[in-house]
């Protein structure tokens, strides 16, 4: 008897969870990966923006206003088609909270990010790299990819299911918020190394990577570029934020797995240019 009773405490929790993911699961568009996200993301996004104008606080915004224009281009062009494309297929709720928002800042480092709702950095660092219009795109895409595929939301439900034991998701975000402002800096923050999260994010990465092709030719910009890009960040030689290190693919795998979808990608370019 006591036997059985172990077995059955032993199963509940796995029964438990699997209806937890059942009753919150969503659907990443185009990709179709099934995902748990169980943050509002209305109180993502109020997060996001408060992180968002707090590090543009710390950080000078570039004086190239060249490029600076042709962010706010390249991003506007972009999330615009992405939010015909989801209206388009009935998704449109996805970014009913975002407002999407685009800084060029100061930096050496070769990088970019997007906190979600769509505030989006780039640092100045990266634009050698990207070169163009089309090499921003492939970057922005990746960026908004992200975002749309809320896989920021994926991973602090994750990490906040670890820590918070058998307490309920909502009450340990309202009784513990400084806890759960250190996993979304743990999450999205510059230099964020997530140890058990580090082959979700992986996946993440390889999905944004796809969707941003995609994102990025129906917006009219040549996936192609991908592959040129990811080939001058391989070959910099220098030394890459900690978080291209060990979240992101090797620049090698990347572009191989670009490759086979850039076909799909270009059926979108061909459609929609």
């Amino acid at each position: 008897m006591k036997k059985h009773s172990l077995i059955i405490r032993s199963i509940i929790p796995v029964i438990l969870i699997f209806m937890l993911f059942l009753s919150n699961c969503s659907t990443i568009p185009i990709i179709g990966r099934k995902q748990l996200t169980l943050l509002p993301e209305s109180q993502l996004v109020s997060m996001g923006v408060t992180n968002y104008r707090g590090f543009l606080d710390t950080m000078p915004l570039a004086a190239d206003a060249k490029n600076t224009q042709m962010l706010n281009e390249v991003g506007t062009n972009i999330s615009n088609a992405v939010e015909q494309y989801l209206k388009d297929n009935g998704l449109e709720n996805r970014l009913k909270d975002f407002d999407w928002e685009y800084a060029l800042v100061e930096s050496n480092v070769p990088n970019a990010w997007c906190m979600p709702g769509g505030k989006i950095c780039f640092y100045t660092g990266i634009l050698p790299y990207t070169k163009n219009a089309d090499g921003m795109a492939v970057v922005m895409g990746h960026e908004i990819a992200h975002a749309v595929a809320r896989h920021g939301n994926e991973r602090m439900t994750q990490q906040l299911l670890t820590i918070a034991g058998g307490m309920a998701l909502s009450e340990f975000i309202k009784t513990k918020p400084a806890e759960t402002q250190s996993v979304f800096l743990n999450v999205f923050s510059v230099g964020a190394q997530v140890g058990i999260l580090l082959p979700y994010s992986r996946k993440h990465e390889y999905e944004a990577d796809r969707l941003g092709l995609i994102f990025m030719a129906m917006a009219g910009y040549n996936p192609e570029e991908a592959v040129a890009f990811w080939t001058r960040m391989s070959e910099s030689g220098g030394a890459k934020p900690p978080e291209f290190l060990s979240t992101h693919p090797s620049d090698i795998k990347r572009i191989a797995n670009m490759k086979k979808v850039l076909p799909e990608a270009m059926t979108y370019y061909n459609k929609y240019k």
